[in-house]
Order: C-alpha cells, then structure tokens, then sequence
C-alpha cells in the first residue's frame, strides 16, 4: 500500500541524519496522499540505521492504522492536526535540531535578519505559546498541534509562505508540499538559525533585517512574478 509514498517518506527520514538534524531518533518525517486521505509517518522510536520503508506506518486522518506492526510516531497526532488544518501540506518534519530548539528553549521568534531567511520564511518564525499542565495531561500531542494552528491564526501567518513554527520549550515543526520540501525547510531553518545566533553573539542589540528587504528576497523565489531559477520549458 502507498509503496511509491512509502519510498518518498523513508528517503526523507534518512535525509536528516544525513543534515546532522537529528541525534538518536529525535525526529521523525510523515507525507500524505490526499485522494486516498492516508498518511505515511516513521514509526517511534526505531533507530535510523534500523529504518526500512515497510517499517513505516499507514495511518488515516483519525489516527487510525490501516498498515504496519509498529507504534507510529509519537508525534504523530500533531502532524495529524495539521495536515487537517492545511490542504496545502504534503509532508511535515519534525527535528530537535540545536539551533532551532535553542530558540524554541529560550521561547522566543526565530527574527528575520537577512536574506537567507527571508528567501524561505516571510517573516520571523514563529515561537508558540507553552502548554497549560490541563492542555498537557489531556492530549499532549494533539495540543501541540493546536497551540500551533492558534499562532498562525492568531498572527494571520500564512503558513505557505511561511513553512515552519518552533514549539515553546521543545522544538521546531517544517513542512513543505512533500516530505522532501518539508525536509529541506527543516535544514533550512537551522542554517538562519545558526546565523541568527551568531548574529546575536556579535549584536545582541541586532534588528530583523528592512521589511522591503524581506519584500524583494520572498517575492522574487514565490511570488506571482518570481524570477529566481529556470524557468520550466515546455
């Protein structure tokens, strides 16, 4: 079942040890097939070097699993809430990636303070607000997908333009409109980040870099003019 998914998703898995994003197994990838409404994700806790895709897990949008002898993520709930939220996502990552996690740790936004970050992310990425103990104790993971959906909406962020989000006191979630996107967001996010916090060593007075700025880098890779790259021939 979803063989062709189940192949996108596990060289995604295996991309981030390959980026240094994960330790151990401190992370997981998932895609999703929209016309079957089915979602491929790493199973927990199995270590990368044991990974193979039949050990991955088919889940549907409630949860429930359609194929695989193992316990799915133990994220997996999150990645479902916002795969049901965002029609637009094909794939999410998780990570506790170093930099990325120091600004999730310190609960603060990831600012925007060049062009590096503004040719991915159109604004600063997002830190959410922690978990109450009652939201915790009744459905840690699903919540952690809320409290994600609430920032967006809270701050209007349109989470194409802006594909990623760091979670208070924990770590940071990418996506993308595949599981490979999703990954490349994920080692993306860690580059600004790392840049963020050497940027800070050497000003930590340092101010996000001039909205036109941010303007011309985003628009010029995804807006309706865009004219970064090869054009596709026909």
């Amino acid at each position: 079942m979803l063989e062709e998914l189940k192949q996108q998703v596990y060289a995604a898995n295996m991309e981030l040890p390959r980026r240094g994003l994960v330790t151990y197994t401190w992370g997981n990838v998932s895609g999703i097939d929209r016309k079957a409404g089915l979602v491929v994700i790493k199973p927990s806790g199995v270590a990368y070097e044991e990974l193979t895709p039949d050990k991955l897990v088919v889940l549907d949008l409630d949860g429930r699993k359609v194929e695989g002898g193992l316990n799915p993520s133990s994220d997996t709930k999150t990645h479902l809430e916002l795969y049901k939220a965002y029609p637009q996502l094909g794939g999410i990552v998780h990570t506790h990636s170093t930099y990325a996690v120091a600004f999730a740790q310190a609960r603060r936004d990831l600012p925007a303070f060049g062009t590096t970050h503004a040719d991915y992310f159109y604004g600063p990425v997002p830190c959410t607000r922690e978990l109450t103990p009652e939201e915790i104790d009744e459905d840690y993971e699903r919540n952690t997908g809320k409290v994600i959906l609430e920032t967006f909406a809270r701050r209007g962020i349109d989470p194409v333009h802006l594909p990623a989000v760091l979670c208070a006191s924990h770590g940071p979630f990418t996506w993308g409109k595949d599981a490979a996107e999703a990954v490349y967001h994920a080692a993306v996010l860690e580059e600004v980040a790392k840049m963020a916090v050497l940027t800070l060593t050497i000003d930590p007075g340092a101010q996000p870099a001039p909205q036109h700025v941010l303007d011309k880098h985003f628009m010029r890779k995804h807006g309706p003019n865009a004219y970064y790259g090869q054009k596709q021939k026909r």
